[in-house]
This record gives C-alpha cells, structure tokens and sequence, in this order.
C-alpha cells in the first residue's frame, strides 16, 4: 500500500463552510485522518448551503472528501472536557471561528499546548488574531475589498466586478493554512513542539498584490480598473469578445508573442507599440472589433498554429471537458453519493507529487457516523458514549 506524505498525521477539523474545510480536504488527499468535529443535529452550515440535493448540499461534497465525523457540543462544560480528552491524540487541530473565540471558551491554545506540547493550532479567521478587526465579521468579499483587490478588479467600464470564485477565502485562507501547517509540521520535526499558526484571510488576499504594488510603485499612482497592465489597460493582456457572444484572452506580454499575433492579424504597425499607453484606446477598440468578426471557435482556430497565450474563455462545462484538464484530471464526476442520479463535479488533486500523489477518496462523512470509533479510541466505553449523546454533548 502507498504511504502518503502525511500518514500518521492527525487532525481535528472545527472548521465550517469553505476555507477550512477545503485546507483539510486538500491535507486529506494526502494521507493525513481528518475527524471533523460537528455540532450535535446541526452538523456543519455547509451540508445544507444550497444547492440541496437529497437533504445534502452539493457543495458539501465538494470539500469534504475522505473524512470522519464526530458530534461534540463545545459549548457546554462536559463538551470542552471531551475535546481535551481528545486533543493527546491528534497533531492539528484547525479552527475557523471569530479571533478569541476559542480562547473565551477556556480551550484556545494555551491550553491545549499544556495538554499536548506537540499540539499544531492553526486558526483561519478573517483579519487575524490581533488588530483593531480581529474580532470583525466578514466574508470573502468584505476581505477582497479591504485588500484592494476589487478596487483594482472589473472592465473598462469602471465598475468593480466581483470574483467569480472566492479568492481571499481559498488563496488567502484554504492555502495559506495548509502551508501553514505544513510549516509547523516540519518545525516540530526539529523541535518537538507544535505552534500556534495565525492565518488571516485579508493578510492572505494583500499577499496576492505582489506585482500589482510593484506595478504601483513603479507607476506612482494607483491601479485604476481595467487600466493596469494586467487588467485590461494594454491590448496585448485582454479579453476580447466574438461574433457569438463569447470571449478569447490574450496574454502576448512577451514581446514575440505580441509581434507575432499583430502579424496574424495583418497590423505589425501595432507591433512597436506594445507599451506605448496613450496609444492603448486605439489598439485595444481595433482589436476589439476585428474579434468580432468572427466566432470565439473560429478565432481558436484561426490562431492554432500560433503559440501566442491566445486561449477561450470556457465556461465549467466546457473546462471540465478539456483535453488539458482532463489529462491533468482535474475534473471528477461521480454520481451523487445520496442516490439523486445527479452527477456531482469535483475537484481534483491540484499538487502532483511523482513518488506520492495524491489520492481521492469518495468518501463523504455522515453527522457524527464515527462517534464510536474515534471516542471509544480515546477511552470512552460504549456506555458513556450513549451518556453524552444522551445529555446532547456528542
């Protein structure tokens, strides 16, 4: 049998919705036992976030792949005494509540590194646990608008668009804390001892604007929408729309890239003007019209023999029919676990590892369908687990 980068690697998962979920479903790929710990009849909000399909949300689906489930009322006095039973068995436990929360609860970090030392407690919030918003509500957008990502975000037109995916909460949120983590991981190897991992979704999102405050220093005014080179301000880093409707993109920054899709398209004047701002308007509402002669198919076509950045803009079902993605397997439909007929897209392992890939496990956890096997491991017997489901602990 394979053994996986992170076998033997415990975790107990607190987190709800998308980004911590996601994190641990990503680590889970990779070997480590994931047990993720639900409020008692409730569950995680995510298993009812809608779309619903045979009383479960497609979307649960989608980031929780090849876990456990346990119930557990952390609220309650007798429920805090059981996460701390439980907390010398594990190596990461993952929280995705509001700073402070789980301190106030009398079993933040401090606390349990004094029962385990080797405990990794990483908390995943939206402004981090310090700061004059740490204990702030927020959402993805709320974090991409501080950051200035939407501010920088939208077409020429001048309104800020909005995401299409959630940025701030899988790339400042979901990956930081499997980085993160895997960072503690490897610093208890020399140490011996866990950490406290402090991952913030709006720090995360401002990381993301490495280039765009490069661009911003360099230029000495800030990013406009759809003016900066790339988003939208230059011709040869665009979005075009065609005949039908429909979108290509062109990322010729490159030089040679650029000469030659103006030659294809008979302007080579274009050519030495690459990087001539005042003249953008002109090239780009030219360009723009000439895309429009034919459709966004016929466009791939016409510039197949060109390795120029000249791609379509797909929609998901035309993505997860693509050669390239699916030769990558990056798409799998299976058919819906709750027995809908439905066919249910997942994501596939982004990290290809050549002696340890990753591995998908269609396994999707019912509420707390493994209370016996992880509370009876930890030394409670069958009847004091029927006390506390009884008293609504677990």
């Amino acid at each position: 049998m394979l053994t996986l980068p992170l076998n033997g690697i415990r975790i107990l998962d607190l987190s709800r919705y998308l980004p911590g979920p996601f994190c641990t479903q990503l680590l889970a790929d990779f070997g480590a036992e994931v047990v993720k710990i639900e409020q008692p009849e409730v569950g995680d909000p995510g298993r009812l976030l809608a779309p619903v399909v045979n009383g479960i949300s497609t979307r649960f689906y989608t980031v929780n792949r090849n876990k456990k489930s346990i119930t557990l009322d952390i609220r309650k006095e007798e429920g805090k005494e059981v996460f701390k039973k439980l907390i010398p068995q594990f190596d990461v436990v993952i929280d995705q509540f509001r700073a402070g929360f789980m301190d106030d609860l009398g079993i933040g970090y401090d606390v349990l590194k004094s029962i385990n030392d080797r405990i990794i407690f990483c908390a995943i919030s939206g402004y981090g646990q310090d700061g004059p918003m740490y204990t702030a509500a927020g959402h993805d957008l709320n974090y991409l608008n501080l950051a200035g990502i939407t501010g920088t975000t939208g077409s020429r037109q001048g309104a800020p668009a909005m995401s299409g995916v959630q940025i701030a909460d899988i790339a400042g949120g979901t990956l930081y804390a499997v980085i993160a983590i895997l960072l503690a991981l490897a610093s208890r190897e020399k140490t011996g001892r866990g950490q406290m991992c402090d991952v913030s979704m709006l720090d995360g999102a401002i990381s993301l604007l490495a280039y765009t405050m490069g661009e911003w220093s360099g230029d000495g005014k800030i990013p406009g929408i759809g003016d900066g080179v790339l988003t939208g301000g230059y011709a040869c880093y665009n979005v075009y729309e065609t005949k039908d409707n429909k979108y290509v993109s062109l990322g010729a920054v490159e030089k040679k890239f650029w000469v030659e899709f103006c030659e294809k398209l008979e302007r080579s004047s274009y050519s030495a003007s690459q990087w001539e701002k005042a003249q953008q308007k002109e090239i780009i509402d030219d360009i723009a019209h000439l895309m429009k002669q034919k459709t966004r198919d016929e466009w791939v076509e016409f510039f197949a023999g060109n390795d120029i950045c000249f791609t379509p803009v797909l929609d998901l079902q035309e993505m997860s029919e693509h050669p390239q993605v699916q030769a990558r397997r990056m798409v799998n439909k299976i058919p819906d676990p709750s027995g809908s007929g439905k066919t249910i897209a997942l994501t596939g392992v982004p990290i290809k590892l050549s002696d340890t890939p990753g591995e998908i496990v269609l396994n999707f956890p019912g509420l707390g369908e493994h209370n016996e096997e992880i509370y009876l491991a930890a030394g409670y017997g069958a009847e004091e687990i029927e006390q506390l489901r009884s008293r609504g602990i677990i």
